[in-house]
């Protein structure tokens, strides 16, 4: 390894260093520990995967399962219980924002050796900074 490569990954471990005593991680962990100790969050999570493998069961057959349209709703019912309370909702925002700072690193350190490298953020149909043109969109999603 040469010396520019290790000051190089003792660069990146302090960032990484910094990264996890930002404020962001740090509500990430607190929001995590709240969710994990919230007993009500808990079990409607482990409701929500019993729900969720029920549905899954039933999307085999889709709408000829005689069970679809029951297990769609009380899904669909369950999964907005879930997006409602306030430790799981606490712990998505956090979990967002830690994503959106990961995110934004990723996309600092690669666009500083080139533009055209591709950085990997999620899901490249809402991200706009992902197309490179050629899209078929006509250009609505904002590329060249």
């Amino acid at each position: 390894m040469s010396l520019d490569q290790s000051v190089l990954l003792e660069q990146s471990l302090a960032l990484a260093d910094m990264v996890a005593d930002s404020s962001v991680a740090i509500a990430y962990r607190e929001s995590k520990y709240h969710l994990e100790q919230d007993e009500e969050a808990q079990k409607l999570i482990a409701r929500f995967a019993k729900m969720k493998e029920q549905y899954e069961e039933v999307q085999r057959f889709g709408k000829y399962h005689p069970d679809f349209h029951t297990v769609s709703t009380q899904v669909r019912t369950l999964k907005r219980e879930l997006d409602f309370h306030e430790n799981i909702a606490q712990f998505k925002k956090a979990e967002k924002e830690l994503e959106n700072l990961l995110m934004e690193c990723s996309k600092i350190i690669a666009y500083s050796v080139s533009e055209q490298i591709k950085v990997p953020t999620g899901n490249p149909f809402f991200d706009e900074s992902s197309c490179s043109g050629g899209c078929g969109s006509g250009g609505s999603c904002g590329c060249a």
